[in-house]
């Protein structure tokens, strides 16, 4: 990390922000170097739809298996109480 050659003004509600995501040793330009790779590496709300359709239809068929037998379970619930 070199000496800063330009200095830019935040509000205190963005230097509140980068100092919460802030780590030990970390300087303020560490921080955002980190955060903007992370964008690039993309946001957990852009990444919808970064499955293969392969992926996605093994999960759908995953959660519709589970929640089939949680129907049944309940089922069988319900007739052993009747």
């Amino acid at each position: 990390m070199g000496i800063a050659d330009e200095q830019i003004r935040v509000s205190a509600t963005v230097k509140r922000a980068i100092e919460r995501r802030r780590r030990e040793g970390e300087s303020y330009n560490d921080v955002l170097e980190r955060i903007l790779d992370e964008e690039d590496a993309g946001d957990f709300y852009d990444g919808f739809g970064r499955w293969s359709d392969e992926e996605a239809e093994r999960v759908r068929e995953g959660r519709r298996k589970s929640k089939d037998e949680r129907k049944r379970r309940m089922r069988e619930r319900a007739e052993d109480t009747a």
